[in-house]
């Protein structure tokens, strides 16, 4: 009897401190907390109930109601999507701005550039300049629909201008004959053999190809870049992911303790399978961004000597050149196409024989050496480019270490507290489970959340994809090919519109003589006009800044 009652009294002591022991663990710190996050809950127990109703949380005793358990579901989805969204913000703002601002500088470039061309012909050439524009402004016109992504092979559309050019300069040459469009296309075929214009068409073509094709395929690449970083930031969470982040972001909370932040590890091994294919993306990308390949090399490009705004500037004076060619040996021209072409017919005395060599008879004011720019940064273009070289190299492996930027002191982990101060998925203790790798193959023993490595997101693969074909087109832009029009059964001919150099390619600028031509176009102004000339926009700041000593070495 004595023993019975020793174990009675010993079952109502421990009864005892149970109850004061659970009601001691109540719940107002998590109704605080859900207040200060703007949760409204119909209902928040007191203190702790049993938590057989739970479906995420450990299902002891918990301060947490169905309701709330789902409510915390929903949220850590918003959660997540909203931090994987911040930390992706500045990534997408440098590709937007950057390639806004190479896009609008480009566009202005040629905007400038054919308004020059326009103003020192008009100035110069006057009425048969006026009465041919038509050819000048199909050049730029073509020029322009090439580098906005238009189907435009440079080679022939440089090719045809200069054909164009012949026929109208061969025409007012020649205004003492009637020239038909029959004779106009049998001039055409021996354009190559006359070549009525000098070397000018050819260095023209090389340069203006090439640097083209850099521009256009590097404001593509950051097009792609834009889109990739907009698309694939808009993560889409899975079910399990959901699971795992609504475990780890408020399970805390239904345990008594919304102040305990998950420990670092645990975090990590969360956002590496939720973030299992982002991570695949950074192969792709690095091969896309890294200084070794595509993005970089191109902007290489850009600063040498395919600087399109060095090509672009002077193009008035080349043009302008050949034009002189073309009037210097205008007799030669003429006589070799008579042979054969054979002889057209006397315009005529109502027809005006006289020639044009008047309108060719202005000079213009040479540069001097000191008015190029002489800033360490150079032109505009330089300094854009090095801004957006920089700013690429910090974007490489950004999908990979998103996981480890997400899981820090101040958004989500508990940070340096003591490992024994977190929360590791059950209870306020230290985690032992070891971090998984990145990447979707790597998370088939993820212990936080359950992948199926067997089925790849096709979003994601889509961009990896299209990161993938423009990497290769960056890649081709580097060596002067545009694969749009490459000749796929002449690969190593560099067919297409570029040289089909592998390295640094000629320039065509070395050992040349430096006498200056007998006339030139005058960029100088009207005579006795005092005001300064005519000065682009900020987006071309070195239009008239060309000196005749770098002119004289690259195109005479």
């Amino acid at each position: 009897m004595l023993r019975l009652e020793t174990i009675l009294c010993t079952l109502s002591v421990l009864y005892v401190a149970a109850r004061a022991d659970f009601k001691a663990r109540n719940c107002s710190e998590v109704r605080e907390a859900c207040v200060g996050k703007g949760f409204s809950f119909a209902h928040v127990p007191l203190q702790e109930i049993p938590g057989e109703h739970l479906r995420v949380c450990p299902q002891g005793n918990t301060c947490c109601t169905q309701e709330m358990e789902d409510t915390f579901g929903q949220q850590s989805k918003q959660d997540f999507e909203n931090l994987v969204d911040e930390m992706s913000h500045e990534l997408r703002s440098t590709f937007v701005s950057r390639h806004k601002r190479f896009d609008e500088f480009f566009l202005e470039l040629l905007e400038n550039t054919e308004r020059s061309l326009n103003e020192m012909f008009v100035r110069t050439y006057g009425k048969p300049y006026m009465q041919n524009s038509e050819v000048f402004e199909n050049l730029f016109a073509e020029l322009k629909r090439y580098y906005t992504g238009g189907n435009v092979n440079l080679e022939e559309m440089l090719n045809d201008f200069w054909s164009r050019l012949l026929e109208r300069m061969f025409t007012l040459l020649n205004s003492q004959y009637v020239i038909t469009e029959d004779y106009l296309e049998c001039i055409s075929k021996y354009t190559d053999q006359l070549k009525p214009f000098g070397d000018v068409p050819r260095k023209l073509k090389a340069q203006v190809t090439r640097a083209f094709i850099a521009a256009r395929t590097f404001v593509q690449g950051l097009s792609v870049g834009r889109e990739v970083a907009q698309r694939v930031s808009k993560v889409s969470s899975t079910p399990a992911c959901m699971r795992a982040l609504t475990k780890m972001l408020y399970c805390p909370f239904c345990q008594g303790m919304p102040a305990v932040k998950p420990c670092k590890n645990y975090c990590l091994n969360v956002m590496k399978g939720c973030l299992a294919n982002q991570a695949d993306l950074d192969p792709e990308w690095n091969q896309y961004i890294v200084m070794t390949d595509a993005m970089l090399l191109v902007a290489q490009r850009l600063e040498g000597p395919f600087n399109i705004e060095s090509v672009m500037e002077p193009i008035d004076v080349k043009i302008s050149e050949a034009i002189m060619n073309m009037q210097e040996n205008s007799a030669q021209v003429s006589y070799r196409v008579f042979q054969g072409c054979g002889q057209p017919k006397p315009a005529g005395m109502t027809r005006s024989t006289r020639g044009v060599s008047d309108v060719f008879n202005a000079r213009f004011r040479p540069y001097s050496p000191e008015e190029r720019p002489t800033t360490a940064a150079g032109t505009s273009l330089d300094r854009l480019v090095v801004d957006i070289k920089e700013k690429l190299k910090l974007s490489k492996k950004f999908w990979s270490n998103l996981p480890e930027a997400m899981c820090v002191e101040d958004r989500v982990t508990a940070g340096n507290a003591s490992d024994e101060e977190c929360w590791n998925g059950h209870a306020k203790g230290r985690y032992f489970p070891e971090v998984q790798k990145d990447g979707l193959t790597n998370q088939v023993n993820n212990p936080e959340v359950a992948v199926d490595i067997t089925r790849p997101d096709t979003f994601i693969r889509q961009q990896i994809m299209a990161l993938r074909v423009m990497t290769n087109k960056l890649k081709n832009a580097y060596n002067g090919n545009d694969i749009y029009f490459q000749d796929s059964s002449d690969e190593g001919s560099g067919s297409g519109s570029g040289s089909g150099c592998t390295d640094v390619c000629p320039t065509d600028m070395e050992g040349a003589a430096t006498e200056a031509p007998v006339v030139k176009a005058d960029r100088s102004g009207p005579v006795g006009d005092s005001a300064p000339p005519h000065a682009p926009s900020v987006a071309l700041p070195t239009m008239l800044a060309l000196s005749a000593l770098a002119l004289h070495r690259q195109w005479r």
